[in-house]
């Protein structure tokens, strides 16, 4: 028995392609979401609209959740193990650090379950991969917004005044944040669409880097503890405590309060970390483009791993 042979697809002619249009199956890789910014958009509203669905208190869940974070944090931390000792504005070196892993918290785990989470559209119809963990970054860029303000806010009351180094080490440590978190996030996103134990990994990664950056504690403490060893210089080369270090200069290091105890003891808020904010670049640099080559690879296999 014969069949028809299949009608040839029909490219897009220079005048469409000027409009945007080309043939199914065939995306511009890692600029799909500048290029899909429509599409991009419709997906941050669908996993907006799907996270508070049937939610009484909504976008205020934003508030809340770190809210009650930092009221535990400080209790336990700063009032019973007095880490606050000394220092008048620890709520603002705390809330500064727990921002900063939160967020790389949420755009971390949102972006691995991304491929995931969104099965019935990535196996039924065609949409450029990349938009999925685009968008799970952006919905945590929403929630992130709410907590800057907080701290904004707190940051003022103890006399913070923001000026160029303080606005250019909060530029920094976001840009390495957003790229290092991505590039582990389209990665482990591409891994987890085969193996559903990634993402459990991927949540004990990011509770163990809340204890082990300095959110909670200063630098100086781990250079006390383990100064001068291989395990130190690890510490302060993970990008998490570059990062973490770029807000407290942000934040905390220029708060009239700091600078009083750093005269008292030029230890008190010097750790160097922020310094080394190339090393964060480099390696956000380095893991994205990892991530985003071990993506693309993949993500032709995505509809029949899910």
């Amino acid at each position: 028995m014969s069949t028809a042979p299949a009608a040839p697809r029909r490219r897009p002619s220079a005048a469409e392609q000027g409009e945007g249009w080309h043939a199914p199956g065939q995306d511009a890789g890692w600029l799909n979401p500048l290029r899909e910014r429509f599409l991009l958009r419709l997906l941050v509203k669908k996993e907006l609209r799907v996270r508070y669905r049937g939610s009484a208190l909504g976008m205020l869940w934003s508030y809340v959740k770190p809210a009650v974070q930092f009221i535990v944090f400080y209790l336990a931390l700063g009032v019973f193990l007095q880490l606050n000792k000394g220092d008048s504005a620890y709520a603002v070196y705390l809330f500064s650090g727990i921002v900063a892993i939160n967020l790389f918290g949420e755009v971390f785990g949102n972006a691995t379950r991304s491929i995931t989470g969104n099965a019935p559209l990535v196996s039924k119809i065609y949409l450029p991969s990349q938009l999925f963990p685009w968008a799970s970054m952006l919905v945590a860029l929403v929630h992130f917004l709410p907590q800057l303000v907080v701290l904004l806010v707190g940051a003022l009351l103890y006399g913070w005044t923001p000026g160029g180094t303080e606005l250019l080490a909060f530029g920094l440590g976001m840009g390495i944040l957003i790229v290092f978190t991505m590039g582990l996030g389209m990665l482990t996103a591409a891994l987890n669409a085969a193996f559903r134990d990634v993402e459990n990994f991927v949540d004990l990664i990011v509770m163990v880097a809340t204890w082990l950056s300095p959110v909670m504690y200063r630098v100086s403490m781990v250079q006390d503890a383990i100064g001068g060893t291989f395990w130190y210089w690890l510490y302060i080369l993970n990008p998490l405590t570059i990062v973490v270090e770029l807000f407290h200069t942000a934040f905390w290091r220029h708060l009239p309060s700091t600078v009083e105890a750093m005269e008292a003891d030029p230890r008190f808020a010097a750790s160097g970390v922020s310094d080394l904010w190339w090393v964060g670049v480099l390696i956000a640099v380095a893991t994205f483009a990892a991530g985003t080559v071990v993506f693309e690879r993949s993500k032709r296999r995505f509809a029949q791993e899910l």
